[in-house]
């Protein structure tokens, strides 16, 4: 019998994907695939990216209690290719089968259909911001503002940020701005800008008390 575990489904789809092209679109898409691999490395499995229903697509996370910085990281890929790239994001938590087809569009357990669902809402009902957790809890509450803080980042901020939201992340400013081939200054000016140091602080207090 296959066995149940607790996972989070990331269900998105792209902002204004009429409006940018198909060139832009796919770019848009490499990008997020990228994103997605390297966080295999955080969640110690696949996310098995998925393209669905035209520009959306859908992620699986093992780790649930990272599924806040996932859809931050997702944001800030997307914007590091340009400030006209986002994407509606829809978080949905609970159990699914221990083993997950790679094609997430095979899915029909509840929590692939809470989170679909949530993003059809979020897109017809106009509610407040771009990204969601059907949660009425803490994690839905810091959603909404880390949604917010998020939602004006530059293409500059977002490659600012993007490294930083790795959970092990423990590289210095100085070492993000040398790999970027920027000053310390711009770095830690665009950092600011991005609001790192407060969402880093609600990301770790959320995934503490995720672990208690």
């Amino acid at each position: 019998m296959n066995a149940l575990r607790k996972i989070a489904v990331l269900t998105g789809d792209l902002v204004g994907s009429g409006q940018i092209g198909p060139d832009r679109v796919d770019r848009a898409f490499r990008a997020l695939e990228a994103c997605a691999a390297a966080q295999e490395r955080w969640m110690r499995a696949p996310l098995s990216f998925t393209r669905h229903r035209g520009d959306g697509w859908q992620v699986v996370l093992a780790r649930p209690e990272l599924a806040l910085r996932s859809a931050l990281a997702f944001r800030a890929a997307l914007r590091a290719e340009g400030d006209e790239f986002d994407s509606y994001m829809s978080i949905a938590e609970g159990p699914a089968p221990d083993t997950i087809n790679p094609d997430l569009n095979r899915h029909t357990e509840e929590v692939f259909v809470r989170s679909g669902q949530g993003l059809d809402d979020l897109k017809a009902f106009r509610l407040p911001g771009r990204i969601r957790h059907d949660s009425l809890g803490a994690i839905g509450a810091a959603t909404i503002l880390a949604d917010r803080l998020s939602q004006g980042w530059t293409q500059t901020q977002a490659v600012a940020i993007l490294p930083t939201l790795a959970p092990d992340h423990d590289g210095t400013y100085t070492d993000i701005a040398k790999r970027l081939g920027k000053s310390r200054q711009a770095v830690t000016k665009s950092l600011a800008a991005a609001a790192h140091e407060t969402l880093d602080a609600a990301l770790a207090t959320l995934e503490g008390n995720a672990r208690t």
